[in-house]
């Protein structure tokens, strides 16, 4: 049986729902963060082998089909539309607003370079400011990627002609 890519994500929606829990318990539960638990269940993320037992345990309603389906490369997309939610549109908004502060931040501190979005871990927290008023804390944590000259010599296409 091949569904679309909306389908899953609808059945794991369903999943999460029916098991009454949140992402940071599920996180708390698997080792994972909570960003990365829902990636999964969005299918924007690739569940490993070993990870599929600990996620199992957490959500035992996962069916060995949806945990197959989760294990399949996904299609990391996303609906153009989201844009237009107000909590993506205000984290859109803070990147371009802070974004090349940061990038002169990484550049001064790093070099020439870059952020992986790849070897990339993100996570979200509540903390309580010093108003006592909740704040969200959203961390991006990746690995730095220098930029490289390109020299002909390093072409592994170039060696050996």
């Amino acid at each position: 049986m091949t569904e679309n890519k909306a389908t899953i994500v609808s059945y794991l929606a369903a999943v999460k729902e029916n098991s009454g829990k949140t992402y940071n318990r599920i996180a708390q539960e698997t080792g994972l963060t909570n960003v990365y638990v829902s990636q999964l269940l969005k299918r924007q993320a690739q569940l490993k082998p070993e990870t599929a037992l600990v996620l199992r345990q957490a959500l035992p309603e996962l069916t060995e089909y949806l945990v197959k389906e989760m294990m399949r490369p996904p299609m990391r997309s996303y609906e153009p539309s989201i844009i237009q939610d107000p909590t993506v549109y205000r984290l859109n908004e803070a990147v371009m607003h802070f974004g090349e502060s940061i990038k002169d931040i990484i550049n001064e501190e790093f070099g020439d370079g870059i952020m992986s979005a790849i070897d990339f871990f993100c996570s979200v927290d509540k903390v309580q400011g010093v108003d006592q008023k909740d704040r969200v804390v959203v961390t991006f944590d990746g690995k730095y990627l220098p930029h490289t000259e390109h020299k002909t010599e390093h072409m592994i296409s170039r060696l050996g002609k």
